[in-house]
């Protein structure tokens, strides 16, 4: 059997490689791996699964020293992993595909095999930690918080089910004013002008959506303001009892 054809270029090594092996599609991904491969670069994408961040935010989410820092954003901005645009004297970094947030999803819990299932889902191993249980994102509340939120205001006809999981418009349902009263948000009341009322925001570590909207930062605001989370480092959020008892759907577990 002739096995020219199953010849491609070389290999790092300097020997042949197998064509199937050579294939531009699964070099890409091995390459994207690589660039994945440490847990800094890893927190990183995680954190801007979010949303933008300037570099002095990522540095203080992660706990990590600036000049540290900037050398891995510099290979995840060669890798094209993601992008950075300037405000001022600020560097703003943000994923250049979102997508790769679902890619980590899956990833952790396989990488944690035989550990009980809670800890070992999300990004890395992420759900479990205080980003995973509640965090900001941009101005409105996500993480598993987030998540039983939309889940409570969906089953109380206060939102109408989404068409798509990121960044869809929602409507509001017949039971919008009750439902966000009991969240200590008045939906009659003037709200920002020029911004969307309520849309749909991909949650990274639960992969499905939390609200976002001028709604969404209104009840991250109630919370706060009620006791029900109380601002941790960073990004982080904790939820009181007192939150566990009036964010979450009552038949979700997530705040348990």
């Amino acid at each position: 059997m002739n096995n020219d054809r199953n010849i491609a270029e070389p290999s790092e090594a300097g020997t042949p490689m197998p064509e199937r092996i050579g294939q531009p599609r699964l070099r890409a991904v091995a390459e994207l791996m690589r660039e994945l491969s440490d847990p800094v670069r890893l927190a990183v994408v995680e954190d801007l699964g979010d949303g933008p961040r300037t570099a002095s935010q990522l540095a203080d989410d992660l706990d990590i020293a600036a000049p540290r820092l900037a050398n891995h954003l510099s290979r995840l901005r060669a890798a094209g992993i993601v992008t950075v645009t300037r405000s001022g004297r600020h560097a703003i970094y943000q994923l250049a595909d979102r997508r790769i947030t679902g890619v980590l999803s899956t990833l952790g819990p396989l990488a944690a095999p035989g550990r009980d299932a809670v800890a070992a889902a999300g990004p890395a191993g992420a759900a479990g930690t205080s980003m995973a249980a509640a965090r900001t994102c941009y101005d409105h509340l996500a993480g598993r918080a987030g998540v039983a939120v939309f889940d409570r205001l969906i089953a109380a006809g206060a939102l109408l089910a989404p068409p798509d999981a990121d960044n869809s418009e929602i409507a509001l349902g017949p039971g919008a004013a009750a439902g966000f009263a009991a969240l200590g948000v008045d939906v009659h009341a003037q709200l920002p002008p020029r911004r969307k009322l309520a849309i749909t925001c991909l949650d990274w570590t639960e992969q499905r959506p939390h609200l976002g909207g001028a709604l969404g930062a209104a009840v991250l605001d109630s919370a706060l303001a009620s006791g029900w989370v109380r601002k941790g480092k960073g990004r982080t959020l904790e939820v009181t009892p007192a939150g566990r008892l009036h964010l979450g759907h009552p038949a979700s577990p997530v705040l348990a």
